[in-house]
């Protein structure tokens, strides 16, 4: 999962992983649902993102897991 925030426009950008999206659905005004054709949900875009949420605990911080090492035991 990547979190991308666009201060200039306000916009909030929640991606699940690397498939691109064939669709778009409107779940309230300024929220939209990215999904594949087979219902696959792709990404989270949010416009006015800092009217809607509070930006500071979704920006945080940022993990990056390597999940080759998820599987290997560590001695």
């Amino acid at each position: 999962m990547k979190v991308h925030y666009d201060k200039e426009v306000d916009a909030l950008y929640i991606e699940f992983g690397e498939q691109k999206p064939d669709g778009v659905i409107e779940i309230s005004e300024g929220v939209n649902l990215d999904t594949t054709d087979d219902g696959k949900l792709t990404g989270i875009e949010i416009l006015s993102a800092s009217q809607k949420i509070s930006l500071d605990t979704i920006l945080s911080y940022t993990i990056e897991l390597d999940h080759g090492l998820m599987g290997k035991k560590i001695a």
